[in-house]
């Protein structure tokens, strides 16, 4: 979909960090429940051909979501979040990375703080992550940046069809 809605993607190497600043015309409630419900989060986070497929996801301080990105032929690739900090429908943080298919996690991740807003019935998201190692980070970037700009534009849809209903 084409609009006039903003979505900026801007890396920071110095501060090691990518913030992505994305506004929908929806209502700020339906889009944290986009970004805090599994039901929906397996409806948009995986960029087409893939699909999401969440195990679990205890959405509270100290709780996880466990899920996997599938490709069409089944290939599952496993993340781990866990929640450290939730102020409902404003704020969430928390630590993404990935993980064996046992939950086992890799040792190094990011930080990702999530930040909504609402004004005129247009609801802004802003994302920063932030990693420790800019060099891993970098690695993924060019992947992460077309991949989640999709995910972003299929969660503009999702949301459109919510709320129609």
């Amino acid at each position: 979909m084409k609009n006039n809605l903003l979505f900026d993607f801007t890396i920071d190497k110095p501060a090691k960090t990518v913030t992505i600043t994305r506004e929908f015309a929806a209502e700020l409630s339906l889009v944290w429940d986009a970004f805090t419900k599994a039901e929906l989060l397996d409806q948009w986070v995986a960029p087409a051909p893939y699909t999401a497929k969440t195990k679990y996801m205890n959405f509270e301080v100290g709780g996880k979501r466990f899920y996997a990105m599938v490709s069409p032929e089944g290939k599952e690739s496993w993340a781990l979040q866990k929640y450290t900090s939730i102020t409902p429908k404003t704020n969430f943080k928390m630590f993404n990375t990935f993980a064996d298919k046992d939950e086992n996690p890799q040792p190094t991740g990011s930080d990702w703080d999530y930040t909504f807003s609402e004004q005129d019935g247009i609801t802004k998201v802003n994302i920063l992550i932030y990693n420790e190692s800019f060099e891993r980070m970098e690695g993924l970037l060019e992947g992460f940046k077309s991949g989640f700009t999709a995910t972003l534009e299929d969660l503009e849809s999702l949301l459109a069809a919510l709320a129609q209903k």
